[in-house]
């Protein structure tokens, strides 16, 4: 089951607010249908996201995909870690396996993104 504290995209990333920064990264669905996660390119610290525009890419062992922002902003932190250690994204995919860490242009575009629920009926029906 996902986590209620975060909001999900349609290609499969999470965000949650965390004080002024949001959180982002995959979901246990994308993690297991990448399998194996072996390669994670991240933006750098200053770099701008658009809503709904790639910002990196997650590479496993059967397929390389475009990550895509939940919401604009500022690059504030980089999970340098999964960077070393790419599988953290498969053991812990909303824990120690984030992306980084967004200064918001505007948390309600939040309300835009699914919750917990809409995210795992949405998972089923496809």
């Amino acid at each position: 089951m996902d986590p209620d504290d975060r909001k999900y995209t349609r290609e499969h990333e999470w965000v949650k607010l965390d004080g002024e920064q949001a959180v982002v990264g995959i979901t246990q669905f994308a993690q297991d249908q990448l399998g194996d996660v072996v390669y994670v390119e991240l933006p750098k610290v200053g770099a701008r996201l658009e809503m709904s525009k790639p910002f990196g890419v997650i590479e496993s062992v059967k397929t390389a995909s475009d990550l895509f922002a939940p919401l604009s902003g500022v690059v504030v932190e980089v999970n340098t870690a999964i960077v070393d250690e790419p599988q953290r994204v498969n053991d812990t995919p909303y824990e120690g396996g984030w992306l980084i860490k967004v200064e918001p242009d505007d948390v309600s575009e939040l309300d835009q993104l699914m919750t917990a629920q809409q995210y795992g009926d949405s998972v089923v029906a496809s």
